[in-house]
């Protein structure tokens, strides 16, 4: 007789597992399945919500600005220097849209040589307005934001900050954001203190090469009295004195010595000064020869990658 061990099953019990293992298997199997899809309906869910924070960035993470460059319909040689200054640039930790503002069409070939810019850049604000420098296009501008613009998902409103520029400054937009994030977002007015002399940017206004509003202060333009009834005047200054009657713009920031006008002059122009590393802005760049030098002081195409097709140096 053949003994068993006590680990060796009987042919019985052997006969039933053979019997039994088929529907064990499959019963395991129903089980695995359903609970590999629990787990991968809970990994499913969490990168939902993982996609979801990352897009409802929390407040401080990605700046948003709009850059509104004051200029006129004929400048076409103008806008297109800016886009190619302006669109090789990537700032980090930031969305900055750069925007051309001007006021009605008033000739043929506008219509029609405007109207392939807004088709190939979508980047032009055409304001319900006679084009003019210190009539009230500023004013226009700046109160129309709230209604021409949609907000952004995930938050209140379009931007964080809204500037204001002439077509005739250069900015470097990784200074320009660096300078601004550790700032608040609220009640903030930014710029070129004007006096030149001038550093305390408190009971003073900011230059209109390019000043910086927050969200709210664009709202305020845009319901208040005090900026519709006094929008005539030198528009800088008159900025400023809306926010100084309106007792708004208390975080008030000077961005001097980073922003200036081209250096020409230094001795005598307080303004102006040598180009500096740190610069964020550099204003005046009233021909192209002036953009060449800028341009080439911070070595803007030492990026250009060498190609079979092209031999620039």
């Amino acid at each position: 007789m053949k003994m068993r061990t006590l680990s060796e099953p009987s042919p019985s019990t052997r006969k039933t597992a053979l019997t039994l293992s088929p529907f064990l298997f499959i019963t395991l199997l129903c089980i695995f399945s359903s609970t590999n899809k629990i787990q991968f309906h809970n990994l499913s869910n969490i990168t939902q919500s993982n996609t979801s924070i990352h897009f409802q960035s929390p407040p401080h993470s990605t700046l948003r600005l709009l850059i509104g460059v004051l200029t006129r319909p004929d400048h076409y040689e103008r806008r297109n220097l800016l886009r190619l200054v302006h669109g090789i640039q990537s700032p980090k930790n930031a969305q900055v849209d750069l925007k051309f503002v001007f006021c009605n069409l008033t000739k043929e070939d506008q219509t029609v040589l405007v109207a392939l810019e807004i088709m190939h850049h979508n980047d032009i604000i055409i304001l319900n307005c006679t084009e003019n420098m210190n009539a009230g296009k500023t004013y226009t501008y700046l109160s129309s934001l709230p209604n021409i613009l949609d907000k952004i998902d995930g938050h209140d409103y379009p931007y964080d900050y809204v500037m204001k520029a002439d077509d005739d400054i250069y900015f470097r937009l990784d200074p320009l954001v660096e300078s601004l994030i550790p700032l608040p977002r609220q009640d903030m007015y930014y710029g070129f203190v004007i006096p030149c002399r001038e550093m305390d940017p408190i009971g003073h206004y900011m230059s209109g090469m390019g000043y910086v509003l927050s969200w709210d202060l664009i709202e305020w333009i845009g319901s208040s009295e005090i900026a519709k009834n006094h929008s005539v005047g030198h528009e800088d200054k008159v900025v400023g004195e809306w926010l100084q009657e309106g007792g708004r713009g208390k975080n008030r920031y000077n961005a001097k010595p980073a922003m200036y006008d081209y250096p020409l002059n230094v001795s005598r122009d307080a303004c102006s000064h040598e180009f500096v590393a740190e610069t964020i802005a550099v204003h005046r760049l009233k021909d192209q020869g002036k953009w060449i030098r800028t341009l080439q002081y911070f070595n803007v195409t030492d990026q250009l990658k060498p190609s079979k097709m092209y031999r620039i140096r």
